[in-house]
């Protein structure tokens, strides 16, 4: 994986997309790692196959389906403990 400081990508973008195309570009800020340049392809990939919430969401086809989260017991307000 490719690191950058951000002045090395603020200086030539270029590189840092040349290097994306080779796998994930690793932007550093005072040392740290701060952001992820990746090709846009991969970053649809990355997550369940490519297919992402949006895609689910807008699928017709997907728009029956059963869905039964479990259920959070709630017995209303709890009193507030002073110390």
């Amino acid at each position: 994986m490719k690191h950058m400081t951000s002045r090395e990508f603020n200086h030539d973008i270029g590189k840092a997309k040349r290097a994306a195309d080779e796998g994930p570009v690793i932007v550093t800020d005072r040392g740290r790692p701060a952001y992820v340049l990746l090709k846009y392809e991969d970053y649809r990939k990355s997550e369940t196959n490519g297919v992402t919430m949006f895609d689910l969401l807008h699928d017709p086809q997907a728009s029956d389906f059963d869905f039964d989260p479990p259920r959070v017991q709630d017995n209303g307000p709890r009193p507030v403990e002073f110390d």
